[in-house]
């Protein structure tokens, strides 16, 4: 069963004035202590020969949470060579890496390519340009490979634009070029070890399981080599009211039981890893705005907030929901979705941000639509905070967006201390690389 904490952290509503009067708003909060849950129970996630987590870095790359995850045990999947570059300047050794990503290097990022792998980092092929590009150097250096397969199957994903599977996705080498694939590596004397297919993000669990299945299938036919399958990432969590986790021990014991009669098919064990990023830090986090503002229209009242899509775009891409809970300046809390708390009578607000983008709200229909959400009515300077954002927020966010800048981070450690973990963004910072051009 999952456990209780795996809910959005439980917002001490008393702390959110003394985060604003110390680093203002809008403010990131991050909770240390729920970080290392998550990451021990993933680490404790049923298996039959071994489990290696790596978490996707792209879900929050900030130095203080990679450090807090791999202090944890978990390494990193990076989807970029400036990902790892920026782990590696974090102290996570490149060993400790996996480069899983859409880029081609050539010249000066080729040769970092290299460098990065000579230091350990574990390559994953995701496209036959890229395997005949890096083949001769993993033939000359004795370096094994892994890589990613297409399996060409729909509905991995919460929507489409989260799907990684389907033909109207790109990401990996199609099941089609496989055979190619491992007959050129088989002609080089280089080995794919490791095989990997990542179906998309929040999906139905028994996705999940399909793809266990249909991976272990094509493992057995093309990669005699492998020792290691990764299931990707992309596990189910539950932001608001109502939405179910994925149950990871559940999807480990199933692994498990089919990576153990795939044993007794072939005679090979393999490991087994994951690399959840979602699952590790999105309940982790809060941002904090303040309310600057009331209107109203015909059609509906709304609260205009100091920030908005350029903190958390998810509501404009996916049409994601996340809690909302508003908070008084003395620091009472006066509703909140996640906890069905409410202090008095409820009415509808359409909650928006400062951009100049229609679709710059916490909730938006699928067509684009604003969708009120029913809070108790808040005064201008109270505080309205988004939950479930930890993933996919500061890492995502089009930030310097009609030019406001990049907000502070704080996390909340172990202690209850409350640190700054990122400064926020000056002016100066906005535009240093613009350059002085004679017109």
């Amino acid at each position: 069963m999952t456990p209780k904490h795996f809910g959005p952290t439980k917002l001490d509503a008393a702390l959110v004035p003394e985060i604003a009067r110390q680093w203002g708003t809008p403010v990131y909060l991050h909770d240390q202590a729920f970080i290392e849950r998550s990451c021990e129970q993933l680490l404790g996630m049923p298996n039959a020969y071994g489990l290696h987590v790596r978490y996707a870095m792209k879900a929050n790359s900030d130095r203080t949470v990679l450090r807090v995850v791999t202090a944890k045990g978990l390494d990193l999947d990076c989807s970029s060579l400036e990902e790892a570059a920026r782990a590696f300047a974090a102290g996570v050794p490149y060993s400790r890496m996996m480069l899983t990503t859409q880029q081609v290097p050539l010249d000066e990022e080729r040769l970092e390519l290299e460098e990065m792998i000579r230091s350990g980092l574990k390559y994953n092929v995701c496209s036959m340009t890229q395997f005949r590009l890096i083949s001769g150097f993993a033939k000359e250096n004795r370096v094994d490979l892994s890589i990613r397969v297409h399996p060409g199957a729909a509905g991995g994903g919460e929507s489409q634009t989260r799907d990684t599977g389907s033909e109207y996705s790109c990401f990996g080498v199609h099941l089609k070029d496989v055979p190619t694939a491992t007959a050129m590596a088989a002609e080089l004397g280089v080995r794919f070890t490791q095989v990997h297919v990542h179906i998309g993000s929040g999906g139905d669990p028994d996705k999940w399981r399909e793809n266990i299945d249909r991976e272990l299938g094509f493992v057995a036919e093309y990669f005699p080599d492998a020792d290691t399958v990764s299931f990707g990432g992309g596990l189910k969590v539950a932001r608001m009211p109502g939405e179910k986790w994925a149950d990871i021990t559940a999807l480990g014991e199933y692994a498990a039981q089919r990576i153990k009669a795939f044993k007794e098919a072939t005679g090979r064990e393999l490991k087994m890893e994951i690399e959840p990023g979602t699952f590790v830090v999105a309940n982790s986090g809060h941002i904090i705005t303040r309310i600057i503002d009331k209107k109203l229209t015909n059609e509906m009242n709304f609260l205009i907030v100091d920030g908005g899509m350029e903190l958390l775009s998810r509501p404009l891409l996916y049409g994601s929901e996340h809690p909302v809970a508003i908070v008084r300046q003395d620091g009472a809390l006066l509703s909140s979705e996640f906890d069905a708390v409410a202090t008095g009578a409820s009415k509808p607000f359409g909650i928006v941000g400062r951009c100049c983008e229609s679709g710059d709200s916490v909730r938006l229909d699928g067509d684009g639509n604003i969708v009120p959400v029913q809070i108790v009515e808040p005064e201008i300077g109270d505080y309205m905070v988004i939950g479930g954002t930890g993933a996919y927020s500061e890492s995502m966010s089009p930030e310097n967006y009609n030019s406001h800048r990049k907000a502070p981070a704080v996390m909340k450690r172990l202690n209850s201390e409350l640190v700054l973990i990122r400064k926020k963004q000056t002016r100066q910072q906005v535009i240093q690389n613009e350059l002085e051009v004679e017109l």
